[in-house]
């Protein structure tokens, strides 16, 4: 077993407080993204469980052992860092047996294990090479295939293709994806790309200020944001945010913009604070071009995606939404158009940035 589980850790340097009572509990053999802006601390909560940085308070089990005392050789984790880290001087085939032969694991079982990763991640004919001779995505492979042959209790990833092109990290994802669905290891990933995370993790981790936001499955993220930074960071384009008042209507909360135009949604007006400023939050595919909706405004800039078509929209009161509409939209920028609202996807926030959802 291999579950890792996170109790009250913090982290300090110096007078700055980087995590404070973070508690978390990773299922064994699970993929989990530590998604977040730059500085929200994932980073630094990852260099922790590795045992590159020092735990202040609380404490870091693995497979139901404590390890934060432990150094990070003790810990049973592989890590694989942004920067490939690869010896320059030596061949792919030693790169990936050099910390094997630290430990002093026999010869024949260090040929077996680089082999065998080679084989799983395509790069047997590049063993007689040196990183030199490689692309930047061969070059990346070989750094997961040195944390590969550990065998570890979990891996760890700190944004191991924030380096690679647009084009090459999708197809780097798509083999960390088929790796992980191969060894069934703990995997931690960390990274600021939401595609990477929706992708590849089997729950999300958000992290903003050096605290955990919401964790859930890609979809419960996307779909029911606890709050509205998760809203606002999962998801592109990122969710419509309107101010609006609400009234009652059979039990639920009906929305009115400041032009008068009303938005029905399935919140239960009961879950709702009593005297907040609300916003109305709506993601752009919930907003279709619909001549008969009850939403209208000017078409400010139209942006073609193929299989669809984002709107941005100006509404009479002068706040902007982004709408969407078919592929072969007729939609032009200047033109004037009626909208319609997915209730069902419509949600709230109230001024402390706290979210209410369809029942």
């Amino acid at each position: 077993m291999s579950a890792i589980d996170i109790d009250r850790v913090s982290k300090t340097f110096g007078a700055v407080n980087v995590i404070a009572d973070l508690s978390l509990k990773i299922r064994s053999g699970e993929f989990i993204a530590f998604l977040g802006p730059s500085g929200c601390g994932k980073s630094t909560l990852l260099r922790m469980i590795a045992g590159l940085e020092r735990v202040d308070g609380g404490s870091i089990s693995i497979g139901g052992q404590r390890v934060d005392q432990l150094p990070p050789g003790a810990r049973g984790v592989a890590m694989v860092f942004q920067h490939y880290a690869l010896y320059p001087h030596m061949t792919i085939y030693e790169n990936m047996a050099f910390g094997l032969r630290n430990i002093a694991v026999p010869g024949q079982e260090i040929d077996r294990r680089v082999k065998e990763a080679a084989r799983i991640l395509e790069i047997e004919p590049l063993l007689a090479r040196k990183p030199g001779q490689l692309s930047g995505g061969q070059r990346q492979r070989v750094a997961i295939g040195r944390a590969l042959v550990k065998s570890p209790k979990a891996y760890l990833f700190d944004e191991p293709l924030s380096n690679l092109d647009a084009a090459l990290r999708v197809r780097t994802r798509v083999e960390l994806a088929r790796l992980h669905q191969q060894v069934q290891a703990t995997t931690i990933f960390v990274t600021h790309d939401q595609v990477e995370a929706m992708t590849l993790a089997e729950r999300i981790v958000v992290m903003n200020a050096r605290k955990i936001e919401q964790v859930g499955t890609p979809m419960e993220v996307y779909s029911r944001p606890a709050t509205e930074f998760v809203a606002r960071f999962v998801g592109s384009p990122a969710m419509n945010f309107l101010p609006v008042t609400v009234a009652e209507q059979g039990g639920l909360a009906a929305a009115r913009l400041a032009d008068g135009t009303g938005i029905t949604t399935r919140v239960p007006v009961a879950t709702l604070p009593q005297g907040a400023k609300l916003r109305l939050g709506v993601r752009a595919e919930a907003v279709r071009a619909d001549p008969a909706g009850s939403l209208a405004g000017r078409i400010e800039v139209v942006e073609r995606l193929g299989d669809r078509t984002h709107l941005y929209v100006r509404l009479p009161d002068g706040t902007s939404l982004v709408a969407e509409d078919r592929g072969a939209s007729t939609a032009v920028a200047g033109g004037e158009a009626r909208f319609s609202v997915d209730s069902q996807a419509a949600h709230l926030f109230d001024d402390g940035g706290r979210a209410f959802h369809a029942a």
